[in-house]
């Protein structure tokens, strides 16, 4: 039992590596193309949008693609890098479905990379990433900290802290909603 127990959540932050991992380095290059020849690039998917300043929107969503790929390889901002990714692939979905319809040619990869960034962002980025490892050092040091100044007070006191610190953990466990730590899961 505690051996499945331990196979499946490594075996899910795996998976959650390898998304975050293939995402980012299949994507990445996407971005570089959009530098490579940026005016090209507004001309023929910014400018037919209708959008104001064409090459500076080409340039953030080229940056989204390429900063967005790094964090998400790195898992460093991890949801941060997703959410720029998905706000790219929105438009680049909204700008295939004007221009050539419901071509799922064009579709699937959007759709594909749309999936995995939605999914980042709602799952996170797993226990193999550096927002997991910053979170559960942020963790440790704020428990050592506050039993370190416990220590320090007088007896009386200190059991009032202790007291207080006991139920707004209760509370915090009660009332913890989705997306309400961004670093990790």
């Amino acid at each position: 039992m505690l051996n499945s127990i331990i196979y499946k959540t490594l075996f899910k932050d795996f998976a959650f590596l390898v998304l975050r991992v293939f995402t980012g380095a299949l994507l990445i290059h996407h971005g570089f193309e959009k530098l490579n020849d940026i005016n090209n690039f507004a001309d023929a998917f910014v400018r037919p949008l209708h959008l104001p300043f064409p090459v500076t929107l080409s340039y953030m969503a080229a940056w989204s693609e390429i900063g967005g790929s790094w964090l998400l390889i790195l898992g460093l901002g991890t949801r941060f890098g997703a959410t720029a990714i998905l706000g790219t692939m929105s438009v680049a979905i909204y700008h295939a479905i004007i221009t050539s319809g419901f071509n799922i040619y064009l579709l699937e990869l959007l759709a594909l990379y749309f999936g995995s960034a939605f999914s980042i962002i709602l799952l996170g980025p797993g226990m193999f990433s550096a927002d997991y490892l910053i979170t559960e050092a942020l963790k440790s040091s704020s428990f050592n900290l506050g039993s370190f100044s416990s220590k320090q007070t007088l007896n009386g006191s200190s059991q009032s802290i202790n007291n207080k610190k006991a139920s707004t953990l209760k509370t915090k466990k009660s009332i913890e909603f989705p997306f309400s730590s961004f670093l990790s899961s």
